[in-house]
């Protein structure tokens, strides 16, 4: 029998005369298309190009709560000035799993089949595959990212979870998707003003000041409402830092003694003043300063409210009253207290959600699109692709730098990194406002060049990401008059910063776009470079411990997102106190 030949592999090659019939992709398409709901405007090519449609998932491995949030995002590009960006401008939330306690395996371990378990229940429930899901975050926080399988559980729950859903961790990256998640960032947006969002989990306190809409810095301590648990008079669970804190509140406690009746109480008292004092008294006291995760923040003045999110924030709002045996059920009620006697300076803000604040955070803010006007050369070759940090010198184009100074800044920035141009792969990330005019894009081309010479000698792609509207041309400048010969993706619309790192996935059509998933890799206590001050748990004094000393991380610098809706997390103790 004669060999039957191989059908030729489809590209987006085949699309570029505006050809968008319906048709099956295989694994090795090197693109996706937007399924848009049909009707009479969804149907208009014009209409598809300019918005884009994602099923996203968020999954939320807390400190005692673990749950899956499916969203449907749509996207419309919108034309401003000299940038024309995709922006959020719907969201609709499809599925809440139930909030189910996060499995351990004694002391030091997730239970990876339970877990799993959970998550593929979810799915089932959900009635989605896989393969449907667009983009999404499997984010691990508190107690959960402190077990020593954390990062191998976060992997596999990412690649189980669809080709495009990111694994992420980190106390700053969590504090900022539940104060979109809280609703925090879009009531500062309506009001135009300053809202200090507390998102209190099973294990920390995530802190973050939002002002006109942005998140402007993010902070974390490790003070949770299921640090200690009890279960028929006894202890059966005790992190370290709740014995620390038991301590503190006069109270000797170990995994399996008897716990006094009014020892929770007492310990959520000693938290209450705790998260007083780190938000309101300056100088900020030493026992306080200690247990900050990142750095400790500045003076927080001029707020108009306080919002409190995570599982202990559903008692906060008395949303929730069942005791799961741990310190939530009186650490709530604690800080409404305070929060009426006037000891945090603002008034309480009631959240838009509270235990899901951070799953809805992952799953509906974590995504933004590319502009249409993108250089992608392969895109087969050099998409999609994981886990890419981000590196963004520090240079003010609208100061038409010339490029010799571009590069040096660049070289710069690699080496405040501990990077290498020609040893280490990276999205590079510029500001770029001003007009798009010849000579500056070009200066850029001849700086990035300049600075990635080594990486590009070697033959490895370039991967520049820009906010402003240019990416078209600057990638026609280095392709068709500086001549490289090397892949290249040029896309623009994306707002990043240091620290970040992004999964891109693969072109979609007819949109022209890319999805990318911005996230942090907080998984191990990594020194290397000038990373913020960020750690997975708290030690106490007489276990070395030093105190973290500068500035809470600033978010201001052009890392804005846009609000169509609001999410949460921490649904009260559907499962205890999550976070």
């Amino acid at each position: 029998m004669a060999d039957e030949k191989k059908s030729p592999r489809h590209t987006i090659d085949d699309h570029m005369f505006g050809e968008f019939y319906a048709h099956e992709h295989g694994p090795d398409a090197d693109h996706e298309h937007d399924d848009i709901d049909p009707g009479p405007l969804e149907e208009n090519p014009i209409w598809q190009r300019d918005n884009v449609a994602l099923t996203s998932v968020g999954i939320d491995i807390g400190s005692s709560g673990t749950q899956v949030i499916f969203s449907t995002i749509h996207l419309q590009r919108v034309a401003s000035s000299h940038a024309s960006r995709y922006v959020i401008v719907d969201r609709k939330t499809a599925y809440e799993s139930p909030v189910a306690f996060t499995p351990y395996d004694g002391e030091t371990e997730i239970d990876a089949r339970a877990l799993g378990e959970i998550i593929d229940n979810a799915y089932a429930q959900a009635a989605v595959r896989p393969a449907d899901i667009d983009t999404g975050v499997v984010i691990l926080t508190g107690e959960a990212l402190r077990r020593e399988n954390a990062e191998a559980i976060a992997e596999i729950v990412a690649q189980k979870g669809g080709d495009f859903v990111t694994a992420t961790a980190g106390n700053h990256m969590e504090a900022m998707l539940a104060a979109y998640g809280s609703g925090a960032a879009k009531a500062s947006h309506d009001g135009q003003c300053k809202i200090l969002n507390l998102d209190i989990g099973g294990g920390t306190t995530k802190m973050a000041l939002c002002e006109n809409g942005q998140v402007r810095w993010t902070a974390a301590l490790h003070v949770g409402g299921r640090l200690i648990a009890t279960e028929d008079g006894h202890v059966s669970r005790a992190e370290p830092v709740g014995r620390h804190h038991a301590r503190a509140a006069g109270i000797e406690l170990e995994l399996g003694s008897p716990c006094p009746p009014d020892a929770l109480a007492r310990i959520a008292a000693h938290m209450g003043r705790i998260l007083v004092a780190a938000v309101a008294t300056r100088p900020m006291p030493q026992d306080v300063a200690e247990l900050f995760l990142t750095d400790t923040p500045d003076s927080i003045e001029g707020l108009a409210g306080v919002m409190v999110s995570g599982g202990v924030g559903e008692y906060v709002a008395e949303r929730e009253s069942r005791d799961f045996g741990d310190l939530g059920y009186h650490l709530g009620p604690v800080l409404r207290a305070h929060i009426d006697s006037g000891d945090f300076g603002a008034p309480l803000i009631e959240a838009a959600a509270c235990i899901r604040a951070t799953a809805l955070g992952a799953s509906e803010y974590s995504v933004q699109l590319s502009g249409q006007t993108s250089t992608i050369t392969s895109p087969g070759r050099i998409l999609p692709r994981r886990s890419m940090q981000v590196l963004k010198p520090g240079i003010d184009l609208m100061t038409t730098p010339a490029a010799d100074e571009i590069a040096r800044v660049t070289r710069a920035h690699f080496e405040a990194f501990d990077l290498r141009p020609d040893a280490d792969e990276v999205a590079l990330a510029f500001e770029f406002n001003g007009a798009p005019d010849y000579a500056s894009i070009r200066r850029l081309a001849d700086g990035i060049v300049a600075a990635m010479r080594p990486r590009l000698d070697g033959g490895h792609p370039l991967y520049v990401m820009i906010d402003g509207d240019i990416a078209q041309t600057l990638g026609g400048i280095l392709r068709d008059e500086l001549k490289l010969p090397n892949d290249l993706l040029v896309l623009d619309g994306l707002s990043l910063r240091d620290f970040d790192y992004i999964d891109l996935g693969k072109i979609r059509l007819p949109s022209f776009t890319v999805p990318v998933t911005v996230k942090s890799l907080l998984f191990s206590e990594d020194p290397r470079g000038p990373r913020r001050q960020e750690r997975i748990q708290f030690q106490p004094p007489e276990q070395g411990h030093s105190q973290p000393h500068g500035h809470t991380h600033d978010h201001s610098h052009g890392h804005a997102h846009h609000h169509g809706t609001v999410p949460a997390q921490d649904s009260g103790p559907k499962g205890g106190t999550q976070g």
